[in-house]
């Protein structure tokens, strides 16, 4: 592989965290740069029937620390952090050709059924529209164990 930039987003899950691993292991072969983002969904429009007037703030401290703790697990890749504000899909996708990335590395939570027709997939769309290749990783499950 010969990528120059590759992008990791993250939501700060165990599911997320589960292909950081990769994506670094991805940029330090490829001699790439990693650029971890992050982005922060908008409250809803409507809350309790009232119109929501306010922008989110993007410089939350609370946000960027725990941005700036999401680091390649090797430190000799370079990196930079990048936070934003808006719909995630659109927003990782926008990143990606705008950044120029050559691969987006990004977990899964693995919903099925009910849960993803009601919470849509980030993964889903990322892969449907990005225009660069995008890999995707579920955190391992692990099977219970038999019973004795």
């Amino acid at each position: 592989m010969n990528a120059k930039k590759i992008l990791f987003p993250t939501d700060f899950s165990t599911c997320s965290d589960a292909g950081l691993s990769h994506a670094t292991a991805l940029a330090k072969e490829s001699g790439a740069k990693l650029i971890v983002l992050h982005v922060e969904e908008p409250p809803p429009a409507y809350g309790a029937g009232e119109m929501y007037y306010g922008v989110p703030d993007p410089d939350n401290p609370t946000l960027r620390r725990m941005l700036a703790d999401v680091k390649p697990t090797d430190p000799s890749v370079p990196y930079e952090h990048r936070l934003v504000i808006g719909d995630p899909a659109s927003e990782i996708v926008a990143v990606a050709d705008e950044e120029k990335v050559d691969l987006i590395v990004l977990g899964t939570h693995g919903r099925t059924g009910l849960k993803r027709l009601l919470m849509g997939s980030v993964a889903e769309a990322v892969v449907r529209k990005a225009t660069c290749p995008v890999i995707t990783f579920k955190e391992p499950h692990d099977a219970p164990a038999p019973k004795a």
